[in-house]
């Protein structure tokens, strides 16, 4: 529990009652999580703590158990862990059933139930920005764990036809068979693309309402972007699931063009504002949190996670 000493050393308001709630996967070093979630706590005077564990797929079962037995709220569950956490939690919900990934777990009566955020993150952070895309036509670039988070939910939640672009690697499969559960829960019409088919994007875009970019690519370890200026339209709403930095090359691209363009911090709160509602049964204070961690185009998380 070397995670638990530092974060004793470093807080003053760590007690003999301090409730527990953490972060497991690796690699967990980068995550923003603590820092949101106990700055939250302190503002608030709640003796709670979020504490980061780096656990790989090999440690997972144990993790999972020990949490529940050492009286643990919950948890958020991060890459690698996301898929292979189900087998070893007692519920989970539908949505993370479908979308064959949990981001996170409620410890109650020793029982994990696990649930995936994401999704309704997305689509909760939507509705603030004024933006209703039920009966509406979707692109989305990214099949992985945000992506296929959010596309679950957007079917789930009435969205017409959702088209995804994504590579052909693992993450390809895995939203083949995303698709094919789907049918079994939702009419949208889901079609799967070659990320590398330009024109078919291209044809999509030009057909969507909304288009999102559920990849790492805008991430300080992933510069660029994946979409030119020629292939938007000024109806279109562009969505970003980054959040550091939060003024992506995706995001700058749609405000030089005159879109309408909602960044990645928003989902991220709300992300949190869920597990924080799940685990402790108090609304994240969303004002505090933007003003302290997102006041400006210009990210201090980024800053903050590097000290």
């Amino acid at each position: 529990m070397i995670e638990v000493a530092k974060a004793m050393q470093h807080s003053g308001r760590i007690s003999g009652a301090t409730k527990l709630i953490g972060l497991i996967g690796s690699p967990v070093q980068n995550s923003g999580s603590p820092k949101i979630h106990n700055a939250v706590f302190e503002h608030l005077g709640l003796d709670y703590a979020y504490i980061a564990f780096d656990v790989d797929n090999d440690r997972l079962e144990d993790t999972v158990r020990g949490m529940a037995a050492m009286g643990f709220l919950g948890y958020n569950v991060t890459t690698p862990c996301k898929t292979f956490v189900l087998p070893f939690l007692d519920e989970v919900s539908e949505a993370a059933e479908i979308m064959g990934a949990v981001n996170t777990v409620v410890i109650q009566d020793g029982r994990s139930l696990g649930d995936n955020a994401d999704g309704a993150a997305f689509m909760r952070n939507l509705v603030l920005n004024g933006v209703d895309i039920r009966g509406k036509k979707i692109t989305v670039m990214g099949a992985g764990g945000a992506g296929s988070a959010l596309v679950t939910q957007a079917a789930l939640d009435g969205v017409a036809e959702i088209d995804i672009f994504n590579r052909k690697d693992e993450f390809f499969t895995g939203a083949e068979e995303l698709i094919e559960r789907l049918k079994d829960h939702s009419p949208c019409k889901v079609v799967l693309y070659d990320l590398e088919d330009e024109e078919q994007l291209r044809t999509s875009i030009d057909d969507s309402m909304l288009l999102v970019n559920a990849t790492s690519v805008g991430t300080p370890e992933v510069p660029g972007c994946l979409v030119s200026q020629d292939m938007l339209h000024k109806d279109l709403i562009m969505a970003d699931v980054v959040y550091v930095p939060r003024d992506t090359q995706f995001v700058e691209l749609g405000h030089a063009n005159g879109n309408k363009v909602i960044d990645g911090s928003g989902m991220f709160m709300q992300q949190a504002a869920i597990g924080e509602r799940l685990w402790i049964g108090r609304e994240m204070p969303l004002d505090y949190v933007k003003d302290t961690f997102f006041p400006t185009t210009q990210n201090p998380l980024i800053d903050l996670l590097k000290s």
